[in-house]
């Protein structure tokens, strides 16, 4: 079951889907420097976002290693294609599909 958890600083910032996830959505654009509480269960993480994140894209809220899943709704949605820092923005330069990959 998928929960939902609000990431925000003053006004809602972000949102994380689900409890696996190593991403979040930004609700609205983020540029660097931008420090934002991520709510993930019981505990509070602070994300300092290192890349202009434009409303509606992901951001790592971990450290993720070049080969690792991305995961959003608690699903793999692709694979990193080199490592990903903490804050920095989650797209098409550091994210193979993931379709591509277990198809061949």
């Amino acid at each position: 079951m998928a929960s939902f958890y609000i990431i925000h600083l003053v006004s809602f910032m972000a949102l994380v889907l689900d409890d696996s996830d190593n991403v979040a959505v930004a609700l609205r654009d983020l540029k660097p420097g931008d420090v934002v509480n991520v709510f993930l269960r019981d505990v509070i993480k602070v994300v300092k976002i290192r890349d202009k994140i434009p409303k509606g894209h992901k951001f790592a809220i971990k450290n993720i290693k070049k080969g690792e899943k991305i995961l959003k709704y608690g699903e793999i949605i692709g694979i990193a294609s080199k490592d990903i820092l903490e804050g920095e923005h989650v797209h098409v330069h550091n994210v193979i599909s993931y379709y591509k990959v277990s198809t061949g």
